[in-house]
């Protein structure tokens, strides 16, 4: 198949023009491939019934915190539910820098946030205003909650809910975390059906085998960050990281 464009760029040669009539073919055959993606994702029969009614620390209607359950994240009306799990307290073997101010910098490297899960929940807190009135949204980590609450708030994220997992299994039963306790990166969308929750749909390419120079890119399709990176013709930069901060752009003004 060939697709040609309706219209051409100020100088561009014919070379360059047959290169992206070519690549345009692939761009509209990847839209179809992902439309049909998302329609089989759609289509997949009964997820199994959640073992049980997790239980979460996070605040309440009135604003103190307090117990959560799961059942209690689905608001009337929206029968879905999204949940992204945060590696925060880090995998072990992360060194990238921590946060440079507030009560998160004081925590041992060890037990603070990753910046790649900071870097995703950036772009989701912005993402949360248009989300939240058709599908539910939680991030959830393992975290204290005081812990949880106080990175949210240095880091301006207002639009999300945070829960701690300290006290369940939660991490642990869907892919959040490993055999030795370390925590993973995992997103999970859970579907209500009447009184019965079933898990829908977890991002288990995490778990699966890379292609060389790939990392797993489990949650690849929703973040604006890399997307971007791949239209640009530097790429993703080989071993570039997220960090929490950049000496570019501080995240907060200098003194």
């Amino acid at each position: 198949m060939t697709s040609k464009a309706t219209f051409t760029f100020p100088n561009e040669s014919k070379a360059y023009r047959a290169a992206r009539d070519r690549l345009l073919a692939q761009e509209i055959e990847l839209r179809r491939s992902m439309e049909a993606l998302a329609a089989a994702r759609r289509a997949l029969p009964p997820g199994g019934q959640v073992p049980e009614d997790y239980v979460f620390h996070g605040l309440r209607p009135d604003g103190a915190p307090g117990d959560v359950r799961l059942s209690e994240l689905f608001a009337p009306g929206r029968d879905s539910l999204v949940v992204y799990s945060m590696m925060f307290p880090r995998y072990p073997t992360d060194d990238r820098p921590g946060p440079a101010t507030g009560s998160t910098a004081r925590l041992p490297l060890s037990e603070g946030p990753c910046p790649s899960c900071a870097a995703l929940v950036d772009q989701l807190d912005g993402t949360a205003p248009h989300v939240e009135p058709r599908v539910n949204i939680v991030i959830v980590a393992k975290a204290p909650l005081p812990r949880l609450l106080a990175f949210a708030e240095e880091r301006g994220w207002y639009h999300l809910r945070f829960l701690s997992s300290a006290a369940n299994n939660f991490n642990r039963d869907y892919g959040g975390e490993t055999d030795d306790g370390h925590q993973q990166p995992m997103l999970n969308v859970f579907h209500r059906e009447g009184d019965i929750i079933r898990h829908f749909w977890g991002s288990e390419m995490l778990f699966a085998p890379t292609d060389p120079g790939q990392d797993p890119r489990h949650v690849g399709t929703i973040e604006p960050l890399w997307n971007v990176f791949d239209l640009v013709p530097e790429g993703r930069g080989g071993d570039w990281q997220e960090q929490l901060a950049y000496p570019c752009c501080p995240r907060e003004p200098a003194a």
